[in-house]
């Protein structure tokens, strides 16, 4: 969801801004994201048109998966990150941690995510150096639950603002900041503080012996230290010495509150916590204008020099309008979509004609392309919206009235030579599918149109209709499938259905080698990294399935009459094969065809398309059924936290669903463990609840999908595992149960 929020800073914050600048007010659009693996799509689709990052991590659970993957998007997208430690309430109150404990917890946090932010971006590059520093005032430490937040910055400008008092001198708000800026370097790292002489100290023992606090353990830790235990332990005296002294202004109401409820109002009136994100995001976090200089040439794939590429750079509102739609969100009326987008150059208004293209168009033709104007523009408030007449550069909107057009993103422009922004790359694959029918038979074509406006509602979701007629609906993972069928069922289709189980799907490949690359360089990656022969790999034929996936069809003849004649169609054939293999149907998988020799028959009649695909197929099936092919099923990593207790049950739940596990360590300064194992996706459903009710609910893990491995066993037993899965597979499909014979395929002369 996505809201936008007008803020204005004073003019002594808006000194510590190092970036172009006009006037103090802000407009912050802000796009929250669900953080679970299985919705990385929607992080995709909010990270496009954004241009800063405010990245959430649990300051108990520390970094894990979900916050890599997130980061890894965000940098590939050029996207500032800045850090916010959650969840500080559970710290003090749950697990009483000390303040000396609590800060490395925090130091080992923002080590971690660094570590992550270099693994992925470049120093030299565009963005520059995006590593997060409590001392420059990125890292934000704080407690959503709880409503309060701070960055070092106001602690800084509450010493500062003391010192000065004292002293009596008024400053520019440049100089201000750059006092606060020097304070701020005081507060992290190995700095320590004499309480007595209250002087900063560079030594944490002083000469006689005494050990010194560090300086954030003291002047930021033990002041909200002290207020939580004067609150939760009804030190009432305490309590309200604190509040005068601390200057918080208490409603009414409030002042009879004690515990938790009093807790909650005081840190809220203390540190409030939007004040410290927003001054955080205005401060740090680049506007349209500096991001857009660097990000131009991720976004657009045309010429970098065209009029819109200008006018994108520049951030330009009197350039031709370019609008990225990153994803569509439901309205209220049944079957409709607002296309939520960015624009990034130009300005929209209610009824401008543009021209709305999806993300098969190529410049100079007509296809997935088409004129139409812009019915209304909307702003998006969280769930409500509000009608605007018009929105310049920089800005989110939802649009109405170009819904029918696009499926789920697109490029609307007004600009007739303009090629289309680039597609968004998603970092995880739908690898999970499952068949849906409708229980009544009559209600098909509700379901038909109920899967062509769930694939519009969500990015990652692809519904595919196959040719045997069956409806797949395909999915990042358990959760995410189940919210899509469950949309599909309540709002979509409205109609009841059947779900078949989940079955395994597939994953393409990297793209480290790729059959649009250029031959020799082709050839010559093959042959350093797979020591192949060079004048084989220069005759790769093609790639399958649909001429990208891991299987190859290679030419090793030696003057063959002809050949070239029934290349394609022996490609088509190899095509069918990789893509319907011959134990079930499925996709083939990391198989090498090699053409040995080939008679042909001299009249040209008896060589066309008709005669020789087929024939191909039937070869290449032959040869598959001769080498022992054996089935593959897609793995989950899965990373789990838990408690050393819960350790016992995690064991015992993975050995029950063929899981490895290969990695179990303790998460310093916790009393939580992180296990790390490999799980086949065919046993992942139904694992976070068994897990579940195995360690009483304290284990949670995170699967990503991440590699394929072959499944152990003779798939032509029927009582091996890959037997059953064959012939339950056949069966589904409606082919007969048992596998063909190689006497069906294979005839030699």
């Amino acid at each position: 969801s996505a809201i936008s929020m007008f803020y204005e800073l004073d003019d002594n914050d808006l000194a510590f801004i190092k970036q172009a600048k006009d006037g103090n007010g802000f407009l912050i659009n802000l796009i929250d994201s669900p953080g679970h693996v299985d919705f990385s799509s929607e992080v995709t689709a909010a990270l496009r048109v954004t241009d800063g990052a405010l990245v959430v991590v649990d300051c108990v659970s520390g970094v894990c998966v979900q916050t890599e993957t997130v980061l890894r998007q965000a940098i590939g997208e050029r996207i500032k990150p800045v850090l916010m430690m959650n969840k500080m309430d559970r710290a003090l109150l749950e697990l009483q941690l000390e303040p000396e404990d609590l800060y490395q917890t925090f130091q080992r946090i923002v080590e971690n995510v660094n570590v992550i932010i270099s693994t992925y971006g470049d120093e030299n590059g565009p963005m520059g150096n995006v590593m997060v520093e409590p001392v420059s005032g990125t890292v934000g430490f704080g407690s959503g639950l709880h409503g309060w937040a701070f960055t070092l910055k106001q602690f800084a400008e509450m010493y500062t603002s003391k010192m000065l008092a004292k002293g009596g001198d008024k400053m520019t708000p440049a100089e201000r900041c750059q006092k606060v800026e020097d304070m701020m370097r005081k507060l992290w790292g190995d700095k320590y503080y004499d309480v007595k002489q209250g002087k900063f100290v560079k030594a944490s023992t002083g000469p006689d012996g005494t050990k010194y606090p560090r300086t954030f353990v003291a002047l930021v830790l033990d002041p909200i230290f002290k207020v939580f235990d004067a609150i939760m332990k009804f030190k009432k005296d305490e309590t309200a010495k604190m509040i005068q002294k601390l200057d918080i202004k208490l409603d009414s109401e409030d002042k009879d509150k004690e515990g938790k409820p009093l807790l909650k109002a005081v840190m809220r009136r203390w540190l409030p916590a939007g004040e410290a994100l927003l001054q955080m995001i205005a401060i740090h976090l680049p506007s349209p204008v500096t991001a857009q200089k660097y990000r131009c040439e991720l976004l657009y794939e045309g010429p970098s020099d065209d009029e819109v590429a200008l006018g994108i750079k520049n951030c330009d509102a009197t350039a031709p309008l370019m609008i990225y739609i990153s994803k569509m969100v439901p309205t209220t009326d049944k079957g409709r979509f607002y296309a939520f987008g960015r624009v990034f150059s130009g300005c929209v208004s209610c009824g401008q004609k543009v021209r709305i293209m999806g993300p098969k168009y190529v410049p100079g033709k007509k296809d997935d392309l088409c004129t139409k104007p812009i019915q209304r523009t909307v702003l998006m408030m969280g769930r409500y919206i509000q009608p605007i007449e018009e929105v310049p550069c920089g800005n989110i909107v939802g649009l109405v009235g170009v819904d029918q057009f696009l499926v789920k993103t697109g490029t609307i422009t007004t600009y007739e030579h303009a090629h289309n922004m680039r597609v968004m790359k998603f970092s995880v694959s739908p690898v999970v599918r499952i068949a849906v029918e409708a229980k009544n038979p009559a209600d098909l074509p509700k379901l038909v149109e109920g899967l062509k406006r769930l694939a519009k509602s969500d990015p990652m979701v692809q519904c595919i209709i196959e040719e045997s007629g069956e409806h797949i609906v395909a999915g990042a993972g358990e959760l995410h499938l189940e919210i899509c069928l469950k949309d599909l069922e309540e709002d979509h289709a409205c109609v009841p259905l059947k779900k078949s189980d989940p079955v395994r799907a597939e994953d393409i490949e990297k793209g480290d080698i790729t059959s649009n690359q250029e031959l020799k360089a082709r050839a010559r990656l093959l042959a350093e990294r797979y020591e192949w022969d060079v004048t084989e790999a220069r005759k790769i034929w093609c790639f399958g399935p649909d001429g990208t996936g891991p299987n190859l069809l290679v030419d090793v003849t030696k003057g063959v009459q002809y050949l070239n004649e029934i290349k394609d169609s022996v490609v088509a054939g190899f095509q069918w094969a990789a893509k319907e293999g011959v134990l079930c149907e499925e996709n083939m998988r990391a198989i090498r065809f090699d053409i040995h020799d080939v008679t042909l028959h001299t009249d040209a009649i008896h060589r066309g398309g008709g005669q020789i695909i087929p024939t191909a197929r039937r070869v290449l099936y032959a040869c598959e059924l001769t080498a022992a092919p054996k089935l593959m099923e897609p793995v989950y990593l899965v990373e789990i936290q838990c408690p050393e207790t819960a350790l016992g049950g995690i064991y015992q739940v993975l050995n029950k669903r063929r899981g490895q596990l290969f990695d179990d360590t303790a998460i310093a300064g916790t009393p939580m463990h992180l296990v790390k194992a490999y799980l086949p996706v065919n046993e992942s459903f139904g694992f976070t609840a068994d897990l579940r009710s195995s360690t009483g609910g304290q284990a949670f893990p995170q699967c990503v999908f991440d590699h394929w491995q072959i499944l152990p066993g003779d798939p032509f037993a029927l009582e091996t595992k890959p037997g059953q899965v064959v012939a339950e597979t056949r069966k589904r499909k409606g082919l007969k149960e048992e596998i063909p014979a190689l006497d069906n395929y294979l005839d030699k002369l």
